[in-house]
């Protein structure tokens, strides 16, 4: 972590979670890769994050906020500072495997032609059992980490190509934002990966899941919950944004009525889960915003070529039906029923 040209620069954004932090920057310690520094951006804690990291980790630059300024910003801020040509960003609440970065690094060289890449996350009470092996993408407009709280069985123990990278443990080439651009601060925190994603895609860029850079994630560790008010507002908030930013009309079109079903039982879920009130509020947030929202999307959709939306359409329906699959391999493994998706594959595919 003290070296003076890094081939990886780890960048961790953290609001309050100076205890999980160490156990991630401990684990990190232990790499067999050593060629490495780490970035911490702090959004404003009130813990003794700072004082932890002068005492106990000195070699870990730190860029500090004095609020909190959502995911989109304090990653950003550590990608700007970042020397390394590639950029790992980590939530806090990850524990790396001591070969992680190792396998990092020796993906990045067998696939060049790749401009991201996504970590496998295991569960960090489960370890048999995924968090996530590469990002889909839902015509909705969410995504999906395939293999959650699946058993890690064949299916994900081998590299291959995935639609994108769940932003929580993911490896990118610095001139991928260059291409792609960065993360949208105004997501403030959630489905920032998804707009990103669907940015890339739409750019030509692949991302490649590693299935031996292996992490254990703890989940929802800043939030608190992985349901809660916060995450259903700011969910069905970004939700549209992600919509109104990257949609041109012909994919509401196209999409309209997947979009409809995916946005009926979210209703559902969210009632089910005495979340009205915030799903409301995700809601209003997004109308009021709107108008942000669509003035990005004229600057990112003018001049594109119809062929490379037409490309998108078919990435975006190959991700979903990847996504479905695996939700059925889930349920199944769970012993629930899953009649209304497999009819579902049968009418949108």
């Amino acid at each position: 972590m003290l070296t003076a040209d890094p081939q990886i620069e780890v960048i961790i954004p953290n609001w309050n979670g100076s205890a999980m932090l160490q156990h991630c920057l401990r684990s990190l310690a232990q790499q067999t890769f050593r060629n490495f520094s780490i970035t911490v951006v702090d959004n404003g804690s009130s813990d003794d994050t700072k004082e932890v990291l002068a005492q106990e980790f000195p070699a870990v630059k730190l860029i500090s906020f004095d609020h909190n300024t959502g995911f989109s910003v304090a990653v950003n801020a550590g990608i700007s500072a970042a020397k390394s040509e590639l950029l790992l960003l980590l939530n806090n609440d990850m524990e790396v495997t001591e070969n992680c970065l190792e396998q990092l690094i020796a993906g990045a060289l067998q696939y060049p032609e790749y401009a991201f890449f996504a970590l496998k996350m295991l569960s960090f009470s489960q370890r048999n059992v995924l968090d996530g092996a590469g990002d889909a993408v839902l015509r909705g407009g969410v995504g999906y980490r395939l293999g959650t709280l699946e058993y890690d069985t064949e299916r994900y123990q081998h590299n291959r190509e995935v639609f994108g990278a769940c932003a929580g443990a993911a490896l990118y080439r610095k001139s991928f934002f260059d291409i792609a651009g960065i993360f949208d601060a105004d997501f403030f925190a959630y489905l920032e990966d998804v707009d990103l994603n669907i940015r890339a895609r739409r750019c030509g860029l692949r991302c490649m899941y590693l299935s031996n850079a292996v992490v254990y994630h703890i989940g929802s560790a800043t939030s608190g919950s992985k349901i809660n008010p916060l995450t259903i507002r700011l969910s069905t908030r970004n939700n549209f944004n992600v919509l109104i930013k990257n949609y041109p009309l012909r994919f509401f079109i196209q999409f309209g009525p997947a979009i409809l079903t995916y946005q009926f039982f979210w209703f559902i879920f969210c009632c089910k889960k005495k979340m009205l009130s915030p799903w409301v509020k995700g809601c209003y947030e997004a109308m009021r915003n709107s108008a942000v929202f669509l003035k990005k999307r004229q600057e990112l959709l003018d001049g594109v070529e119809p062929q490379k939306s037409l490309k998108l359409t078919e990435q975006i329906k190959r991700a979903e039906k990847e996504a479905v699959i695996s939700i059925i391999s889930r349920r199944t493994q769970q012993g629930k029923s899953n009649g209304f998706l497999r009819l579902y594959l049968k009418l949108f595919f």
